[in-house]
């Protein structure tokens, strides 16, 4: 693939006849949903939102919507769903539409299935990822400025998906066609560039989904929004002093794609979150995407310590519509092959 072609596919920008305004919700499987609530309730600082008999809904503390992290308990820990806010509930149903012509395996939640949202439109993609749409979100009373009570970070609010796959070019164009812009993307040198990463966007922010050249498919990680790089480094704190310093994969540091100032920390069952600061604008109609090398140390880490091989090869496994495991290819490339050994 020739250079100037991987720029054109970053830079495409299509309209389709629905309305994603971001991505609003993920929802993990764990196996210990006391140690997961002691994890992102008194260590991270989220706000409980409600609990069922086997979940648990949070928030950030500027969230008004009921929740942007379910926690669900059950024998295969896994990512069950990644959901996304449309703009109407019309969009729904164009979204199903677009589905269905595409072959994907498409089903309606009703409302009052799930505390604290309307209906939802729930997708398994071509990738098969398990994506949910959902327009009406009930909403709960503003936190913002109960500083009296915020605790970790503070955490504010529910920003990204980073997804691994074998092919960040078709993923591209997917989310592409989805409405989806690039912001940043990563490929190789030479006459047969290959993309390794993609930033992908619908909210004016650097992205709502990043796609990562690794075994897939699979949930690299989901961001969390802190407010500036301090809370980041207080969250490292507190975590260290409650004894679990364990915790914390990489960082603190900044990444070159996106400027932020992160931190990536693994839960009770190894589902990767990181805490996220210091993105940029992107709602300019002009912006066009940004190139990095892959051979540029500085994309993955403008500054830190060396991402550990676990960064790379471990994520959540995502689930099928019958909740089993979605089976995993290798990738057939991996981007520290254009690193020395100092590739952070």
């Amino acid at each position: 693939m020739s250079v100037s072609t991987v720029a054109e596919r970053a830079a495409r920008r299509l309209t389709p006849p629905f309305d994603i305004i971001r991505a609003a919700v993920g929802e993990l499987v764990v196996s210990d949903l006391e140690a997961s609530e002691h994890f992102y309730v008194e260590l991270l600082g989220l706000q409980v939102s409600e609990r069922t008999s086997d979940a648990l809904y949070l928030r950030g503390w500027e969230e008004l919507q009921h929740h942007s992290l379910v926690l669900r308990r059950g024998p295969q820990v896994a990512a069950q769903r990644l959901v996304f806010r449309v703009r109407a509930d019309q969009d729904l149903h164009v979204i199903e539409r677009e589905f269905g012509e595409r072959g994907c395996e498409v089903e309606w939640v009703s409302d009052g299935e799930h505390p604290g949202r309307g209906r939802a439109l729930r997708v398994w993609d071509p990738f098969a990822a398990p994506l949910e749409f959902v327009c009406e979100m009930g909403r709960l009373g503003r936190t913002t400025q109960r500083f009296d009570l915020q605790r970790g970070a503070p955490i504010l609010r529910f920003d990204h998906f980073n997804l691994h796959t074998v092919d960040p070019e078709a993923s591209v164009a997917y989310w592409q066609e989805l409405g989806f812009r690039c912001s940043e993307y990563i490929s190789t040198d030479g006459a047969h560039e290959r993309m390794t990463g993609a930033w992908m966007y619908r909210k004016q922010a650097v992205h709502d989904v990043a796609l990562t050249l690794g075994r897939g498919p699979r949930l690299h990680h989901f961001g969390l929004w802190v407010g500036e790089p301090m809370g980041v480094i207080r969250a490292c704190d507190q975590l260290a002093a409650a004894g679990h310093a364990a915790s914390i994969e990489r960082g603190p540091g900044r990444h070159g794609v996106s400027n932020a100032f992160f931190v990536y920390l693994r839960d009770p069952d190894g589902h990767r979150i990181e805490l996220y600061a210091c993105d940029y604008f992107t709602g300019d109609p002009d912006f066009q995407p940004l190139r990095w090398s892959a051979a540029d140390p500085s994309c993955r880490s403008f500054w830190g310590t060396r991402a550990p091989d676990s960064w790379y090869e471990e994520s959540s496994l995502l689930l099928d519509r019958g909740g089993e495991p979605v089976p995993t290819v290798e990738a057939t490339a991996d981007e520290r092959d254009s690193h020395d050994e100092a590739f952070a």
